[in-house]
């Protein structure tokens, strides 16, 4: 899988469920519309609307520059769409930019920790070969715990789902399907969880296929 690749979700959900692409470019511009309004009012004048007085926005108390993170982001989002189009799975594919700083990493595995404290399944699929951190590791020193099969060093190239669980007593617990991944092999396929009891397959190498088939890429 090259990186940048957005997998389509084949086969399609089951009846109820939508899945959508989501792509996001962390580049340095932007289009869009911007509409103003010209406003002659001296600035400590009250604005009156409807006869009711409104004073002009008090200026900030703190103002200092600084530059957010903004990260490329790829991934599937699965809705359940007979229940209020509720978010239920996600699929995450790593890009270069979610590895390559401390702080990218942090972002990247705060976002799983918090989809999965909202009962979202949650897949990363790293393929980026560039960087070898590993996020799901990451994930989970967050939570305090280690996972024995990314023992003695874990792998570079992987694909994980991670699902929560909370039980009717007990503490919140976290299942994971791991497949490490090499170049030049298949892509594995990963469950995704929609309900408790219902999931789907996700062929990553068909859907890979099948993306380099919509790009043109041979």
């Amino acid at each position: 899988m090259a990186d940048g690749d957005c997998p389509q979700l084949e086969p399609d959900p089951p009846p109820g469920f939508r899945s959508a692409p989501q792509v996001h470019l962390g580049a340095p511009f932007e289009v869009g519309v911007s509409t103003y309004n010209l406003d002659t009012r001296e600035p400590d004048a009250p604005h009156v609307v409807g006869g009711t007085a409104t004073q002009v926005a008090l200026a900030p108390t703190y103002t200092v520059e600084a530059e957010l993170a903004d990260q490329d982001e790829y991934e599937v989002r699965v809705y359940d769409a007979e229940r209020g189009r509720r978010l239920v799975a996600t699929i995450e594919l790593v890009s270069p930019s979610n590895k390559d700083r401390p702080e990218h990493r942090e972002l990247f595995v705060g976002k799983v920790a918090a989809l999965l404290q909202q009962d979202v399944c949650v897949s990363i699929v790293d393929p980026v070969t560039v960087r070898r951190a590993n996020l799901y590791a990451d994930l989970l020193t967050l939570l305090g715990r280690v996972d024995p099969q990314l023992a003695p060093a874990p792998p570079p190239l992987y694909a994980v789902t991670l699902r929560g669980r909370r039980p009717p007593r007990g503490r919140f617990r976290l299942d994971a399907w791991l497949y490490p991944m090499s170049v030049g092999e298949p892509l594995p396929t990963l469950p995704i969880w929609l309900t408790t009891d219902l999931r789907v397959m996700l062929p990553l190498e068909t859907s890979y296929q099948e993306t380099c088939r919509i790009l043109g890429i041979v």
